[in-house]
């Protein structure tokens, strides 16, 4: 008998933590979403330069660095936003004394804010000296800003929906009780060309056409949330 009720202790002590436990409110898990397209308006670009003989004469890369390091400051771009990536040797004198023939090729970075910068820098180079044209990554300067509007924009529409569906059963919404974030965004694919010039929705209609057109950023967010019913 002592047993048994023991037992039935057990088993009424276990069932009320149990109880406790359980989250008994009533709720709706919703989904809202929220999207933007913008235009990049940074750039970061890779300008590949190589040597190249002119008759019996060779261009040389210090030649076109120079090139290029003029037409960058001619641009206004800033030091900081100028770097060199590669160079074709890793010891390119050692490399140059064994053959008088060697062509060295050197790689830089250029972060571009204006993108009509790109043509007036690309027509200041030795066009013969240009080996290719990457586009590393693109990017926009007010993202964080628009990241954050439709991250509140996707809350609001997963509120809103709630709220219809819930008030179309004759009960009222509650506070939220679990929110999730994915960033479902997609950035333009990075690409490599000869050489080329950009074309960009801010170009000046007086410069020449360009043969690229500037592919756009999607933004998007999507926002997971439950919300109790009362």
């Amino acid at each position: 008998m002592k047993k048994l009720f023991l037992l039935a202790a057990l088993v009424a002590i276990t069932f009320g933590a149990f109880a406790q436990n359980t989250d008994l409110r009533r709720k709706i898990e919703v989904t809202g979403i929220a999207e933007q397209e913008v235009t990049p308006d940074i750039i970061n670009v890779s300008i590949s330069l190589k040597e190249y003989l002119n008759g019996k004469k060779k261009v040389t890369i210090s030649q076109l660095e120079n090139q290029l390091e003029k037409a960058i400051a001619e641009a206004g771009i800033a030091k900081e936003d100028f770097t060199v990536n590669n160079l074709s040797s890793w010891n390119y004198e050692t490399e140059k004394k064994k053959n008088p023939d060697f062509l060295a090729s050197k790689q830089y970075g250029v972060k571009f804010r204006d993108l009509n910068k790109f043509n007036q820098i690309m027509s200041k180079i030795d066009p013969k000296g240009i080996q290719s044209t990457n586009i590393d990554s693109y990017d926009y300067s007010k993202i964080n800003e628009i990241k954050n509007k439709l991250k509140l924009q996707a809350l609001l529409a997963a509120r809103d929906k709630a709220s219809f569906l819930v008030n179309g059963l004759g009960d009222k919404l509650g506070s939220a009780l679990n929110i999730t974030e994915s960033d479902n965004s997609s950035f333009p694919q990075p690409r490599m060309y000869a050489n080329v010039m950009f074309k960009s929705a801010a170009a000046d209609a007086a410069a020449p056409e360009s043969d690229i057109d500037f592919k756009k950023i999607k933004l998007s967010f999507q926002i997971q949330a439950v919300f109790e019913i009362k």
